[in-house]
């Protein structure tokens, strides 16, 4: 019988953080087997070092192709996209070399993406200056990603098992939320929202909720005109075309109700108003997944944590939320957006 779990890309991240620790730690878990088939995308003697440093007891396996790996506990398959030298390498201190490689990690995820040999890719944490001493153009995951699938509608989400969190504007500073939103971004982030949670969740009729940008969602407009002028008239649009839209909510209260599961994703205004709240519920198993990519793609919650790399006491919760829901995807998008909410 052919084997039916989708195989799983997880890039090592940067080699000199917390990455290749987590990885050890997360597939030391039998319940990622049962769901998937987890490749890591990196450097052997890096894991193999990882594997010591925490402890476990997988073999470290070299595979040429995500084709050849047998997948089970205890083995852990590598695809070697590096061969640093271990000499040179000290843990919580990036190189040129460590740089380097960290983005060949990301690029052969996405070609194998791209060709169908992974099912998902599942991204371990990067550094933005080590990408830049590397020569990236890009300041991050997503812009790279982006680019590579020349996908020009995306959308970040922070998922968890009781709150889903999508943001229309994202890095930037408070004082210039307001000038950045319009009503074509709040409708491009429902849009997105709603295709992945169909597609990628397995909701038919998802119900979303729409954040407003001032307290009390403006109070009528006594403190903002924002609610009014850009927000509803994005909600008025889709409730117009039938779907389960509503908005714009206190953002106050909004996560109170969400909780107790009123809706299947909340969008938010910007960064901070929906990841405060979502990180206090899944401080240790969020998930960070970009919709609107013709790839899947999930993502730990944090960064490299450079001050306890090498030390094999890294939280691997993150990570295992990120596989199990990449795999989850993959099984949504393999039996075509039935639902299951």
């Amino acid at each position: 019988m052919s084997d039916t779990r989708p195989i799983i890309g997880i890039t090592m991240g940067d080699p000199v953080g917390v990455g290749p620790e987590l990885i050890c730690l997360a597939l030391n878990r039998p319940e990622i087997y049962k769901v998937a088939r987890p490749i890591v995308i990196g450097d052997v003697r890096i894991m193999e070092a990882s594997r010591k440093i925490t402890g476990t007891s997988h073999v470290i396996a070299s595979v040429n192709v995500p084709g050849a790996g047998r997948y089970r506990p205890g083995c852990i398959e590598v695809l070697n996209a590096s061969n640093l030298d271990l000499n040179a390498v000290l843990w919580g201190h990036p190189t040129l070399a460590t740089g380097r490689a960290m983005v060949a990690y990301i690029n052969t995820a996405v070609d194998l993406a791209l060709s169908d040999d992974i099912a998902a890719m599942v991204t371990c944490p990067i550094n933005k200056t080590a990408m830049k001493m590397a020569g990236s153009r890009f300041p991050g995951h997503t812009e790279l990603l982006a680019d590579r699938t020349r996908t020009s509608r995306y959308v970040m989400m922070m998922a968890g098992s009781r709150l889903r969190v999508v943001l229309v504007t994202i890095h930037m500073a408070l004082r210039d939320v307001a000038a950045a939103l319009t009503v074509d971004k709040i409708l491009t982030t429902i849009a997105v929202t709603d295709d992945a949670l169909k597609e990628r969740f397995g909701i038919d009729a998802p119900r979303i909720a729409v954040a407003g940008l001032n307290p009390h969602a403006g109070e009528n407009g006594m403190f903002g005109d924002e609610e009014a002028r850009l927000i509803a008239p994005a909600v008025r649009f889709f409730k117009d075309k039938g779907m389960d839209i509503s908005g714009p909510h206190p953002p106050d209260t909004l996560f109170y109700h969400a909780l107790d599961g009123a809706w299947d994703a909340i969008v938010c205004m910007y960064h901070d108003q929906g990841l405060i709240p979502f990180k206090m519920i899944h401080f240790a198993d969020g998930v960070n997944t970009t919709l609107g990519l013709p790839i899947i793609r999930t993502s730990v919650d944090h960064g490299t944590a450079y001050d306890i790399a090498g030390k094999g006491i890294a939280d691997p919760g993150s990570l295992t939320a990120a596989i199990l829901l990449a795999a989850e995807q993959a099984r949504c998008r393999l039996e075509g957006h039935i639902g299951t909410a």
